[in-house]
């Protein structure tokens, strides 16, 4: 999308504080509404690890099964989001969000009816490819409504409603489970997948109803509101200079393969404790699968505390290389003290596990302010959505991984070893390579004329 052609009226200069209250009312509009549909995808992805604490058993599956079919969600992840982005940019963001949540919210109740490994490979891959483009779709999306400087923020409480899902979807998971377990003929885990996924199908439609798909058709705000955004950001493209649109010379830029790799780590580390993290609080002794909810939930409370934290830190000072590296090291350094306290200490475990998820997730949301430093337009929305299916990749990998190691040796601690490796990676990536950013001075909405 160009944010720099034609607006409603040439604006007079922004008021004091008036940019900010539009931004404001911009945020209170659309980011809750992206939060409730990101808390439905995630916990639609991710309840496969509560509900495998008796869905195994019950199916007489392994651990490298489970772990083949967490982690295969992610190829179809790699193989339609770059499409789907770009589809996004064609189309809208309300016409793509609204068959994305749709789709997954009826694979997600499907799921209830599995009985063979390959039934459950088909529809953890057949989400993939419904979730695929959700993401990075609203990466883009935001991108049309804040300038730079904003965007941090945006991303960050955006985000944190992962950690929210975790907050909500392990309780839910556990109740759902341990209440409903043998009601009408079905398993406590056949209800999680039914009961989680009709929302989402609600939700989509509401999404038609509901979402604007840029600042020039926002009715909800005023003619000069309308026009005041669209000069900021207009302003905000100029003010970083000449970005690469075109998508195929896009992939020639090292910086982006640079990137993918950056998130590759942090994603290996966080589909880790995403998937793995119930098994690790029933590993130390909470066999209650809400037991298990409540303290996933508290650990996701403080992961969406880092996150929005995090987020804010960096808009404040313009800063996401440190933001992002930092919050990866104590991710990796919080993995490696879980495996080497697994078998000695349950509450030193919980702690670290809580802090994993701490660093792991507060180092996504301002990852992103890198790269929509050096794309646009429509190098922006394939670039996004390539760096985030290929990274993707290692959600794919690493759960396998960590479900063979298990299957092999009954253990996860040398699996833990390493994901941290993999996550500290990240760090070094980034402060070894990654450039810092250019300081510019806070665009002002200046007057057409």
């Amino acid at each position: 999308m160009d944010t720099a052609r034609s607006v409603d009226h040439a604006p007079d200069l922004a008021a004091p504080g008036e940019l900010d209250s539009i931004y404001r009312k911009i945020l209170l509009r659309i980011i809750p509404f992206l939060m409730l549909l990101w808390v439905l995808a995630w916990i639609d992805r991710v309840n496969i690890g509560f509900v495998k604490l008796t869905m195994l058993d019950d199916l007489k599956w392994s651990e490298a099964v489970y772990g083949l079919g967490a982690g295969i969600f992610f190829l179809g992840y790699f193989f339609f989001e770059v499409p789907s982005n770009l589809l996004l940019q064609r189309i809208g963001a309300r016409k793509t969000i609204m068959r994305i949540t749709i789709g997954w919210g009826l694979t997600s109740i499907a799921m209830m009816f599995v009985t063979t490994p390959a039934m459950f490979y088909a529809l953890r891959f057949l989400l993939g490819v419904f979730e695929a483009g959700f993401y990075p779709g609203i990466i883009l999306y935001l991108t049309y409504w804040f300038p730079d400087r904003r965007r941090a923020k945006a991303f960050g409480l955006f985000m944190s409603a992962s950690a929210f899902a975790g907050v909500i979807g392990g309780p839910l998971a556990g109740t759902i489970m341990t209440t409903l377990d043998g009601a009408n003929g079905w398993q406590g885990w056949q209800w999680v997948f039914l009961l989680e996924g009709i929302p989402s199908v609600l939700a989509g439609v509401v999404t038609w109803f509901y979402l604007t798909d840029k600042p020039a058709d926002a009715r909800w705000l005023t003619a000069r509101e309308r026009a005041l955004v669209q000069a900021d950001l207009a302003q905000d493209q100029r003010a970083h200079g000449q970005r690469e649109h075109r998508l195929l010379a896009s992939l020639r830029d090292s910086r982006i393969w640079l990137l993918i790799l950056v998130f590759f780590c942090i994603i290996a580390a966080n589909s880790s404790l995403t998937f793995y993290g119930p098994t690790l609080v029933k590993e130390v002794g909470f066999t209650s699968p809400s037991a298990v909810g409540w303290i996933m939930a508290a650990a996701y409370l403080f992961g969406a505390a880092g996150m929005i934290l995090n987020g804010i830190h960096s808009d404040r000072h313009q800063e996401a290389r440190l933001h992002c590296g930092g919050a990866a090291a104590l991710g990796a350094a919080s993995l490696l003290a879980v495996a080497l306290l697994l078998p000695v200490s349950a509450l030193g475990t919980l702690v670290a596990l809580t802090l994993a998820i701490v660093g792991t997730m507060s180092a996504i949301p301002v990852f992103w302010q890198m790269p929509n430093r050096v794309l646009a337009g429509t190098a922006a929305a394939g670039g996004v959505a390539l760096i985030n299916s290929v990274a993707n990749l290692a959600g794919f990998g690493a759960p396998w991984m960590l479900g063979l190691i298990k299957t092999a040796t009954g253990s996860l601690t040398t699996g833990l070893f390493v994901v941290a490796a993999v996550e500290i990676c990240a760090t070094l990536l980034i402060l070894g390579f990654v450039p810092r950013a250019v300081r510019a001075a806070a665009p002002r909405a200046q007057a057409a004329h």
